[in-house]
């Protein structure tokens, strides 16, 4: 299912993130996200499933970076993808899986987001995150293309082998692509 006012919102909320400074959160405490390698990559480095790379970005975690193995799928959900590859994602009340809030419980519910500009915050997962720290939702549709803001939202992404998927934690006037 398309979501283009899902779309819209979140072109509204990168344009929104150019009248922001840079930031910095304040990470609660806990182990940092282990990277899961590449178990299923195929001889010579490159994946035979979907690539797929987290990106705490400031949340100061280990990025994860894997392979997500597809079998058999033309397509598989980008939540499965994401799940395989050893990260649980928080939705929001209001959007569901559309929108992710958390990954791996971060930015953790008592965890101060501090970014220059705005007052500090705490995530509450009810609606639409910060325009000035959120999760930015990108897929790359082949291993040679560059990366691309998602058109739509986690639990309806469909991916095909070879294509990759990014999670990355952003906060200020800078939305980074995975791996970047």
């Amino acid at each position: 299912m398309k979501m283009p006012a899902l779309a819209a919102l979140t072109l509204l909320g990168a344009l929104a993130l150019t009248g922001c400074a840079a930031g910095t959160t304040t990470p609660a405490a806990g182990p940092a996200t282990p990277s899961t390698g590449s178990a299923s990559a195929a001889p010579g480095g490159s994946c035979a499933g979907v690539n797929v790379v987290v990106d705490f970005g400031p949340l100061e975690a280990a990025t994860i970076t894997d392979c997500a193995a597809t079998g058999d799928a033309a397509t598989v959900p980008a939540s499965q993808v994401v799940a395989a590859a050893g990260a649980t994602t928080e939705g929001t009340v209001q959007y569901g899986d559309q929108v992710v809030c958390r990954v791996n419980g971060r930015p953790a519910a008592d965890e101060t987001i501090t970014v220059d500009g705005v007052a500090p915050f705490t995530e509450s997962c009810q609606g639409m995150p910060a325009a000035a720290a959120y999760w930015a939702l990108w897929i790359r549709p082949s291993a040679d293309a560059d990366w691309e803001y998602a058109q739509e939202g986690l639990g309806s992404l469909q991916l095909k082998p070879g294509q990759s998927v990014g999670l990355v934690f952003t906060t200020g006037t800078e939305t980074p692509t995975p791996g970047s």
